[in-house]
């Protein structure tokens, strides 16, 4: 067939006694810059190969989505599965991968609300590690959640590399998520001047944003957390009150900090001097 292209696939048994292999060509016609997948080698392009049911879902840049198997992150690409081989995507290409959340991310939280840091921060970076830098949001959650684990753990100077780390990983919500993070800091060296000024502006547009982004839903969750401390520690337990449960009910997109929130919120209105908003 003219233009086209030759793809060769093997079948054999895996298990009992082989059985003779089985040779058959397929051959389709497409121009090659139809097969090109944003840069991608022309293999990528059987990702959407029918008959490969896949669960998790890769949409590039140009909203194409296309089913594949994630295996995780290496350098700059992201490792799929596409049949019985592996094929790397460009990490720059992707605008969303769609998969759920490896279970150990859940445990990490657990881990964390029960303050043993420790196996929060193992688990935590395991999933860091395989998933760096991947653009889901649970993979985000777990790479800010590394500086949140420092901090709790005092451990100031690896917090501030791991926020400084999200914000090169994930720049379109790094540097707000960077400033969050620069605030938690702050809050933990008692300089609440410094976690004020980095804390006021956020809220104040979270308050504004009508429509939420995934890139801010976790800085604005953690925002209103710390601004809570900011107040409690300044004597204003009415506003601390009220900036925890903004978090609980409203930006409750990181469960940790809906977890401290809640139990900041809870022990205020055990206060009868404090009233709830």
């Amino acid at each position: 067939m003219r233009g086209g292209f030759g793809v060769d696939f093997t079948e054999s048994c895996h298990y009992g006694a082989p059985r003779p292999k089985k040779r058959m060509k397929l051959r389709f016609r497409f121009a090659a810059q139809q097969l090109l997948f944003l840069g991608i080698s022309t293999a990528t392009a059987l990702i959407g190969f029918p008959g490969h049911a896949f669960g998790d879902v890769v949409t590039t840049m140009d909203n194409r989505r296309q089913e594949v198997k994630v295996v995780g992150v290496s350098g700059a690409n992201l490792q799929v599965q596409v049949g019985a081989g592996t094929l790397g995507i460009p990490l720059a290409s992707i605008k969303e991968v769609q998969m759920p959340a490896p279970a150990e991310l859940a445990q990490a939280q657990q881990a964390f609300a029960a303050r043993d840091y420790r196996r929060a921060l193992s688990l935590a970076s395991g999933v860091v590690e395989k998933f760096k830098g991947m653009p889901a949001e649970w993979a985000q959650l777990a790479t800010s959640m590394l500086g949140d684990i420092y901090v709790a753990m005092n451990d100031l100077a690896k917090a501030e590399a791991a926020y400084k780390e999200y914000q090169r990983l994930y720049p379109g919500a790094g540097s707000l998520q960077a400033d969050v993070g620069i605030a938690r800091i702050a809050v933990s060296k008692k300089d609440l001047a410094t976690a004020k000024q980095k804390l006021e502006p956020i809220a104040a547009q979270a308050l504004k944003d009508k429509n939420v982004s995934r890139t801010h839903a976790l800085a604005y969750s953690q925002a209103f957390f710390i601004l809570g401390q900011v107040k409690e520690a300044e004597g204003n337990r009415v506003g601390a009150l009220e900036d925890y449960l903004r978090t609980v009910t409203i930006f409750h997109h990181d469960p940790s900090a809906v977890t401290a929130a809640q139990e900041r919120a809870d022990a205020l209105r055990k206060d009868r001097t404090v009233v709830v908003p």
